[in-house]
């Protein structure tokens, strides 16, 4: 199962492996403090992308530009999405942001593509087999 939270929701039991899904470390964290076993910078967003939502290059970019992008992103990381698809199939995965609106943030976006991935496969599978029967 595939949850999100934002990174300073609490802890629970039912998160399991708990993956921080950001372009940047959260400074005010030390080390000894972090509540994630794993860190995947490659599904966050670009630096370039991450900048300009932020509008640190000048204009802030609006959320549906910044969705495109961050989906056009993700299609070279197939192989990062197939991975979290097959290891969430074997215990809960939580994706963490800093993000509190889960509806503006990377890693709602993340979870669907994962899970998209997974029923992808499992449509796969089933056509494989209406085949064999015929």
């Amino acid at each position: 199962m595939i949850r999100i939270k934002a990174l300073s929701d609490p802890v629970s039991k039912e998160d399991g492996l708990r993956v921080l899904v950001t372009r940047y470390r959260p400074r005010y964290i030390r080390k000894q403090d972090e509540t994630w076993q794993e860190w995947d910078i490659s599904v966050a967003p670009s630096r370039e992308l991450h900048a300009d939502f932020y509008g640190k290059n000048g204009r802030k970019v609006s959320w549906q530009e910044y969705k495109g992008r961050y989906l056009t992103e993700m299609r070279a990381q197939k192989d990062r999405i197939r991975y979290w698809a097959e290891r969430s199939k074997k215990e809960n995965i939580t994706l963490l942001c800093f993000c509190k609106d889960e509806n503006r943030c990377h890693r709602t976006l993340l979870k669907k593509l994962i899970m998209e991935d997974k029923s992808h496969e499992k449509s796969h599978v089933r056509q494989h087999k209406d085949v064999e029967s015929v």
